[in-house]
């Protein structure tokens, strides 16, 4: 329980006159139990304050809104400008501030955000800390892993999740932040050690309509970080730069291709992993690919920036596993042909993996794609994705992702807009998901490479508001020990 009075304060001078204990936080109307402070917010599809009387009549003790909406009650009724970033503050409160209690590093950017959170976890393990991730793939508590069910999780679940990590005697946490996480303020209050960009190119239009709204909100996360921590940017992105536009905490770069604060010149790019000069040292990593070269090197940045030892952090580095769904490598049953998962879901994703796979193959070597496209999400990547799977393969076949409420026909057909000649005739339509894996292992002779992009580490795959069991890998696993060569 905590005083009302109590948590109110980090609003402003806000105050009821006859303070109360109250037992929980929530913007749900239906999670709302007695003695709750409900908080009304405006969401992309329902706006909060419809129930307000529904909350009351759950027993809720105080509502915080943006305006009454015709609601009469003598329970205390506070109104504020913004109710996410009220909602945000107040559950920091409520847990006593646990992001003041621990180092929280925050990793933003379209891509590499899942690797360099999750690179980082480990590192710090591997220096001998009590380490904390929240992430696309999984939140865990130092050993225990938690089901993660968004990149960043509501304000009052990710309070509750920081303090349940700082009562764990977790000394840092890394926690992916979305570019949704910042527009509608779940991250409000939290005090960040360090901020990360790692790149950002074309996602997410369904949700912020613009390319420009959409820099826009990784942005303010930076706009947020206070003096005292650090922001480090990729500068071989030219929006890194603006990220640091109005950014008061200490500036930092990464870069592989130019000038920077911290930089790495790959050496080696191989099927066996990357050779990198990194900061003057060579390093090895079994690590594929050259983007992962960027993953690495800012993992490396953020060791340094947190003050531990060069030589120390790179060869905890070094020992750094790939991240499930990330070039994840699974072999046919005799190793003749190489099966690659991956979460690339966007163009630039694919064109980065796909270009790493080309990089690395022989002359006789096919490279065989299998890629899809979400439903419910941004709808103008479909024909970009499509053609920069069929340009860097030499099949390519589209499929199925999570078509959600969609019908997977309508989105196939949009991907297909993307091709025209000779991309056409590389390219073969097969909506079942499971069917294309098949198509493309029977497809494929001893010495080349399969990629299966877009889902990566999901177990599930969405279809008509209902989560089915589907994995990737373990359907290509299985599909190379049953179909015989």
């Amino acid at each position: 329980m905590k005083q009302l009075n109590n948590i109110l304060s980090v609003l402003g001078n806000i105050a009821i006159a006859n303070d109360i204990a109250i037992a929980g936080i929530t913007s749900d109307s239906r999670q709302v139990k007695p003695g709750y402070v409900f908080v009304a917010v405006k969401g992309t599809t329902v706006d909060g304050h419809q129930f307000i009387e529904k909350a009351i009549a759950s027993g809720a003790s105080v509502i915080i809104a943006e305006n009454r909406a015709g609601v009469v009650t003598e329970l205390p009724f506070i109104i504020v400008k913004n109710a996410a970033e009220a909602l945000g503050k107040l559950a920091h409160a409520f847990y006593n501030f646990p992001s003041t209690q621990i180092k929280l590093i925050g990793i933003t950017g379209t891509n590499g955000k899942t690797t360099t959170a999750t690179l980082a976890y480990h590192l710090l393990r591997d220096l001998g800390f009590k380490v904390g991730l929240i992430s696309t793939v999984e939140n865990k508590i130092h050993d225990t892993i938690i089901p993660s069910t968004h990149t960043t999780p509501d304000p009052v679940q990710l309070n509750a999740l920081l303090a349940q990590m700082v009562d764990a005697g977790c000394d840092y946490v890394f926690m992916e932040v979305s570019s949704h996480a910042a527009h509608q303020h779940r991250i409000a209050g939290l005090q960040f050690t360090g901020g990360v960009f790692t790149n950002i190119t074309h996602d997410h239009l369904d949700y912020h309509k613009t390319f420009s709204h959409y820099l826009s909100a990784k942005k303010m996360f930076f706009d947020g970080l206070p003096k005292t921590a650090f922001a480090l940017v990729n500068s071989d992105d030219r929006n890194g730069e603006v990220m640091l536009q109005n950014c008061v905490a200490a500036k930092y770069t990464f870069s592989v291709k130019g000038p920077a604060n911290f930089k790495a010149q790959i050496k080696e790019n191989v099927i066996t992993g990357l050779v990198l000069n990194l900061d003057g040292a060579e390093f090895h990593s079994n690590l594929l690919g050259e983007f992962n070269a960027w993953n690495l090197l800012s993992v490396y940045a953020i060791g340094i920036l947190l003050g531990f030892n060069k030589n120390e952090v790179l060869t905890a580095l070094s020992k750094q596993k790939p991240v499930e769904g990330r070039f994840d490598i699974v072999y046919s049953e005799n190793d003749s042909i190489t099966g690659i998962v991956d979460y690339a879901h966007t163009p630039d994703a694919v064109e980065k993996l796909l270009s790493t796979v080309r990089s690395m193959l022989k002359k006789d070597q096919q490279l065989i794609t299998l890629v899809g496209c979400g439903g419910d999400r941004d709808k103008t990547k479909r024909p970009v994705m499509a053609k920069v799977a069929a340009q860097l393969s030499d099949k390519a076949i589209l499929t199925s992702d999570n078509p959600r409420s969609e019908q997977p026909e309508t989105i196939i057909h949009e991907m297909e807009n993307g091709l025209s000649g000779d991309l056409i005739k590389k390219s073969l339509s097969i909506t079942d998901r499971k069917e294309a894996i098949k198509t493309a292992v029977m497809l494929a002779k001893p010495g080349d490479v399969i990629c299966v992009a877009g889902k990566g580490h999901e177990k599930y795959q969405e279809i008509k508001g209902v989560k089915y069991p589907f994995d990737d890998k373990q359907i290509l696993s299985e599909t190379f020990k049953t179909l015989s060569r």
